[in-house]
């Protein structure tokens, strides 16, 4: 099982954790609300978890220019 971390905003691949065996309370996913992990978080047949996340050129790009905020892509 891998888990698979892009950003929501750009779509970038942002990182990759190959293990076989590896609990939610060690990356953090215990933390998110129910909501969150429902946004946040997906499944695909294979059993790999996919993560969606912000980059940190989306996040600098979102502090420069709040505005930003109304839009879901972003191209940087």
């Amino acid at each position: 099982m891998a888990i698979h971390y892009h950003c929501r905003h750009c779509g970038m691949n942002m990182g990759s954790i190959d293990r076989i065996s590896i609990h939610s309370e060690a990356i953090g996913l215990h933390k998110l609300s129910e909501t969150e992990r429902q946004e946040m978080v997906s499944f695909d047949p294979a059993g790999e978890i996919h993560v969606t996340s912000i980059c940190e050129d989306c996040q600098e790009t979102l502090d420069r220019n709040p505005d930003y905020h109304q839009y879901d892509f972003l191209i940087h």
